[in-house]
């Protein structure tokens, strides 16, 4: 389980650049109603209590770059950083602070910016700016320290497909890579239910399916958007949900039989770039966060099983949503507005607010 910091606001394949909220209109955003014709699913305050603020109870300093990316594993606190460099610690609230017995330590150093992290058993996965994945391990005896053991795509996967045209695929005019290959920044990453697939989603429009066992690249699927894909989820089922700067949410499965995944449908509600996706346990309620300021509730179509529709809006973050995880009937956001709000689903699909953490400086 882990928190991923997305873009922050927007990030434009096209442009290559960050912008601000207020760089988009002339009147501030956080005044005007965010997607207004979709209805809010949190009571007005007058009809509940105010959210609980909560004390910080301590402060991890350990990174000299941008956090960009936490996950949890076990008894251990994962954190990486703009620096490329990953740091494990105590995930006790309570023993965070470096001690004799308990220190912040180096897991693993790269040369390049993490995007995401995820941690199976032994194994260590991150995405990164360069277009790589890294798969790290833990050096014999030893728990906390990773080496790196491969970099996507592999040296053999890379080998075997240079020598045949078909494998060669466009990516800007004049120029071609091997379908193998991310070709931006690589910026989600999931493992399938039984950790046999690992899937990865890029700023290049694309996401790939990989074979843990060895790491090969098994499929690619190419243009699965119109922007950067900036963030993956996958339920249990198979189904993934990639979420875009083009504003859709689409998803996708590999029928029984089919050698590829093909496009189930595509959400759209959403007024601007979708940076962050969720879902519940038991996959039928999907989650999505977006720079128009609102997380929204999607949920199975009662007619069509291979659907989604909004239900409503949780509103109450007043900058671009950039990161979302569900715990049990819990929803934790965290938004450009440097506050993390935590929600309950509570009875007749209502949510309420329980918290707001405001420790942060930025984003």
């Amino acid at each position: 389980m882990g928190l991923v910091q997305r873009p922050l606001c927007c990030h434009s394949h096209d442009s290559h650049h960050l912008h601000s909220e207020s760089s988009t209109s002339s009147s501030s955003l956080s005044s005007q109603p965010s997607l207004p014709s979709v209805p809010s699913l949190t009571p007005q305050p007058h009809h509940t209590d105010q959210p609980t603020h909560h004390q910080l109870v301590t402060t991890v300093k350990a990174h000299t770059s941008p956090v960009s990316s936490l996950a949890l594993h076990g008894k251990s606190l994962y954190s990486a950083s703009s620096s490329g460099e990953i740091r494990t610690c105590s995930r006790d609230p309570f023993t965070l602070k470096p001690t004799p017995t308990n220190t912040n330590v180096v897991a693993a150093t790269s040369n390049a910016p993490v995007k995401s992290v995820i941690v199976s058993d032994d194994i260590l996965l991150t995405a990164h700016q360069d277009h790589k994945i890294r798969v790290w391990k833990t050096e014999p005896g030893s728990a906390i320290n990773y080496k790196c053991a491969a970099t996507l795509p592999t040296f053999h996967d890379r080998f075997s497909k240079l020598f045949s045209s078909k494998n060669y695929v466009e990516i800007r005019r004049h120029k071609k890579r091997t379908w193998v290959h991310h070709v931006d920044a690589v910026s989600a990453l999931a493992l399938s239910r039984d950790g046999s697939l690992l899937y990865s989603a890029s700023w290049d429009r694309t996401f790939k399916i990989w074979r843990t066992s060895d790491f090969k690249c098994l499929e690619s699927v190419k243009n699965a958007h119109e922007d950067a894909i900036n963030s993956l989820v996958l339920s249990n089922d198979g189904v993934v949900y990639t979420g875009s700067a083009d504003t859709k949410i689409k998803m996708w499965n590999k029928g029984e039989g089919a050698k590829k995944h093909s496009l189930l449908g595509t959400l759209e509600k959403h007024k601007s770039a979708v940076n962050a996706l969720a879902l519940s346990a038991d996959g039928s309620v999907l989650y999505s966060g977006a720079c128009d300021r609102s997380i929204l509730v999607w949920e199975s179509d009662n007619n069509n099983n291979n659907n989604m529709v909004v239900v409503g809006a949780l509103r109450g973050h007043t900058k671009a949503i950039l990161c979302l995880v569900v715990v049990a009937d819990l929803v934790c956001s965290g938004s450009a507005d440097n506050s993390v709000r935590i929600w309950r689903r509570g009875v007749e699909k209502g949510y309420s607010c329980l918290a707001v953490l405001e420790g942060h400086r930025r984003p």
